[in-house]
């Protein structure tokens, strides 16, 4: 998915022209991430580590599971408050960053694919290693440790607590090298896919040469962000071994300490070539609602604010 608000360079009678940031659009991208995840992202987010980490389930028991854990509710562990903080900030971080990135590649010559790519790593990685990786660790631990009776139930915040206590700022972030691999294959092949499909629509639109600073309607932009945003899936591997890095699950044989190598041998050598991939279908199903709300949803909210802007003047 492309992320409202992407600051991505035009070309203007032959010259490279880097657009600003809009602030407008960082606090539009903050809201709808923030009903993105309290809608179906956070199900979609649960259900999808669940299955990570307990590969021995399908969808149907991962759905049993979380229920039994929680009713409704159990679908929205860690959304209060780590998906919030999370979703309230990593667009900022990513924007800021890729906007950056990819404007210096173009500049230094680079295609729209290849820069789309360079950006998305760039914001990927600064995803990760500032707001992402405590954010994650959390919202799996709350997925996936032990629940106590009903009265007995230790807060959220008390379980990060122990952990900063017990490890340290390492202990809080750990598997953020998994995020951070993640982050940066993901938003790389969302990037780089999404403007290799405007590309091809804008060819089929303006010819062989496309015109670069003519905008795309709201449905091409949204079929662009679907190409993207649903064969990026094909890193699912990195997401399992990061969801396992950061599992609170007990099982015999299970090291300790877990490295990218360790974790992934440990996953083959349990749950074979196929245990890499579990989860993966409501991951696309996440990357589907989050297309839908930050392409669609925002270029809605935008034109409203345009409206109420151009009405004032």
């Amino acid at each position: 998915m492309a992320p409202v608000g992407i600051s991505v360079p035009i070309e203007k009678d032959g010259n490279l022209e880097k657009k600003p940031v809009s602030f407008i659009n960082l606090a539009v991208g903050a809201g709808l991430n923030m009903f993105e995840v309290t809608t179906l992202g956070q199900p979609f987010e649960v259900i999808k580590t669940h299955l990570a980490a307990n590969r021995g389930d399908n969808i149907i028991t991962a759905t049993k599971k979380t229920y039994q854990r929680g009713g409704l509710l159990g679908f929205y562990q860690g959304l209060i408050p780590w998906a919030w903080i999370e979703a309230s900030t990593k667009g900022a971080v990513l924007i800021f960053t890729a906007s950056e990135v990819e404007y210096r590649a173009r500049v230094a010559g680079a295609s729209p694919f290849v820069a789309g790519i360079v950006g998305g790593m760039g914001g990927g990685l600064a995803q990760a290693y500032t707001t992402m990786g405590f954010c994650t660790f959390m919202k799996t631990v709350e997925v996936t440790r032990h629940k106590a009776p009903a009265g007995q139930q230790v807060s959220t915040i008390k379980v990060a607590a122990d952990i900063w206590k017990k490890e340290g700022i390492r202990g809080i972030n750990k598997g953020v090298n998994a995020v951070a691999l993640r982050q940066c294959t993901n938003w790389a092949s969302r990037f780089g896919l999404t403007r290799a499909g405007e590309t091809i629509i804008r060819k089929v639109r303006d010819g062989e040469i496309p015109d670069y600073s003519k905008p795309l309607s709201p449905i091409q932009k949204i079929c662009a962000s679907a190409i993207g945003g649903g064969l990026s899936c094909w890193n699912q591997p990195i997401e399992v071994i990061r969801v396992e890095m950061q599992s609170q699950v007990k099982a015999p044989g299970r090291p300790e300490k877990m490295t990218i190598v360790t974790c992934a041998k440990y996953i083959y050598k349990n749950n074979g070539f196929k245990g890499f991939f579990r989860g993966v279908t409501p991951r696309i199903g996440l990357g589907v609602w989050q297309t839908i709300c930050m392409v669609f949803g925002g270029d809605a909210v935008k034109a409203k604010i345009a409206q109420r802007q151009a009405a004032k003047i």
